[in-house]
């Protein structure tokens, strides 16, 4: 896919960045290159070959999943200026 000034140009106009002459050439200079090695990568025959998540063969190692702290509500509340019904009161701050 060959880019030109006026692509540039344009993808900066929906993006809404100002770009001068200068900057749309070294933007094109870079995308260019960025997609030559797009496709050089996608020339590569991977036929065969099991997609991964990682370049290692690591696993996460994971902890139990049990509850370490005891429900402290009650205790929570008994701090709070008002409280009905197990719900927080809090004073009306928008009309």
């Amino acid at each position: 896919m060959a880019l030109t000034i006026p692509d540039i140009k344009r993808i900066a106009h929906l993006a809404r960045i100002e770009i001068n002459d200068s900057e749309a050439d070294k933007t094109l200079n870079k995308l260019t290159g960025i997609l030559a090695l797009i496709e050089e990568m996608q020339a590569v025959d991977t036929t065969g070959i099991s997609p991964m998540s990682h370049s290692q063969d690591v696993v996460q190692r994971l902890r139990e999943d049990v509850v370490t702290a005891s429900n402290q509500r009650d205790a929570f509340q008994r701090n709070a200026p008002a409280v009905d019904r197990g719900l927080y009161l809090v004073p009306k701050v928008i009309e």
